[in-house]
């Protein structure tokens, strides 16, 4: 009687087995066919774009795609009036010439000229340390709001970042620049792209932590600024 229990007990954890099992392959099968629309979710609700006003200045993030993608972002927004000055911000390649330097002459040819283009040359290694450069010269400047221009991919983290770091009391709004290197739509399908998003996931997690929540009021980072044909000086 024991023994016919057991066999029905042991045929019965088969079949629950078995459907767990099932239910499994059809879970993956399911999420396979449905791939596409998840990914592409993922990458277009990474994306943020802030309803933009007029703020005091426009500043383009370094380093900009082979595109000038966020070059041109930033003097489409520029003709739109939103801001009367652009910063062009990069890091320092040599003694005399860098980044900044690159984006001034991509953003002139975009139709901004050259008196509303402010170059803010840095030896910055992440977002993070640009972000604490940027906040003293937008105290230096007093400057009660900014436009944040930089690639689709790279807005939520560097919202995150500059809303932490920027003063307080100082409106900071992201602009999303499209970018020749990342389609939301099939980012999935080229190895940059992917490196890029899963870059800037990682990267994201690494940001909360260091900042801890907190607002940062300082950095280490020392930039120098030139705006139009004043001489550079040094921001501290």
């Amino acid at each position: 009687m024991n023994h016919g229990n057991r066999k029905k007990s042991e045929r019965g954890g088969i079949i629950v087995n078995l459907i767990v099992l099932l239910g499994i392959v059809i879970f993956c099968v399911v999420l396979y066919l449905v791939r596409h629309p998840i990914l592409r979710f993922m990458a277009e609700e990474w994306i943020v774009e802030d309803a933009l006003d007029k703020s005091d200045a426009l500043i383009v993030l370094g380093d900009d795609n082979f595109y000038a993608d966020r070059a041109t972002r930033a003097a489409q927004l520029f003709r739109e009036g939103k801001a009367l000055v652009v910063v062009a911000s990069g890091r320092r390649l040599r003694p005399n010439a860098g980044i900044a330097e690159l984006m001034e002459h991509d953003l002139f040819e975009r139709g901004v000229p050259k008196d509303k283009i402010v170059r803010f040359v840095h030896d910055a290694d992440s977002t993070l340390e640009e972000a604490q450069a940027l906040a003293r010269l937008a105290r230096e400047r007093k400057w009660h709001s900014v436009i944040i221009v930089t690639s689709n991919f790279h807005t939520r983290r560097a919202r995150y970042i500059f809303r932490h770091v920027f003063p307080e009391g100082l409106e900071v709004q992201v602009a999303s620049a499209r970018d020749g290197d990342f389609d939301p739509e099939h980012w999935w399908e080229k190895r940059k792209s992917i490196k890029e998003f899963t870059g800037e996931i990682v990267g994201m997690f690494v940001t909360v932590w260091e900042l801890g929540g907190k607002r940062a009021t300082s950095g280490k980072t020392q930039s120098i600024v030139e705006l139009g044909g004043l001489n550079p000086q040094l921001v501290v």
